[in-house]
């Protein structure tokens, strides 16, 4: 995929944009800047149809904004480690008042989660408080690590009509 085009947004979130082949779907790649070092480069050898965004999230309401905006057909966010479910998660609620000097509340609680049924996530299930809040908007989710991101998007896109 070649990459098109870098921001942030309002909240102070890094945002990269990847265009494939024509036609395909638009995917959703959700990391915490501690994770997000080579997502760039591993996004650009992937090989498909549609478009990728990538954001480089601290906080659950940039993520939340995010998968409002691009409509994705799914989300792949990035952990420490692939997980194919999640319980319901709370998170405490604050005031964040620093990010891009923007202030909004962030918190709440989050359902449950599991990766799509097509998909071969594996077993391991855990907590992910960005998967829990994408489920929140009823998009499709799974959690992978940056060494399977591509192996992951590919085979998601594989499992998908038109999508690869």
């Amino acid at each position: 995929m070649q990459h098109t085009r870098t921001w942030t947004d309002i909240y102070g979130s890094a945002h990269a944009s990847f265009e494939g082949r024509a036609g395909g779907h638009p995917w959703l790649v959700a990391a915490p800047a501690e994770l997000a070092a080579g997502l760039p480069e591993v996004l650009a050898a992937v090989d498909g149809k549609g478009t990728v965004e990538l954001i480089v999230h601290d906080g659950l309401t940039p993520l939340l904004a995010a998968v409002r905006e691009t409509g994705p057909r799914g989300v792949l966010v990035i952990g420490k480690q692939a997980l194919s479910a999640g319980p319901e998660v709370a998170v405490s609620e604050a005031l964040i008042s620093d990010a891009g000097g923007v202030e909004y509340a962030e918190g709440g609680s989050f359902p449950a989660w599991a990766a799509p049924a097509e998909l071969k996530t594996g077993k391991r299930k855990g907590q992910s408080a960005a998967a829990s809040a994408v489920a929140s908007l009823d998009v499709p989710v799974i959690v992978t690590t940056a060494a399977t991101l591509q192996k992951a998007l590919e085979d998601w896109m594989d499992a998908t009509p038109h999508g690869r």
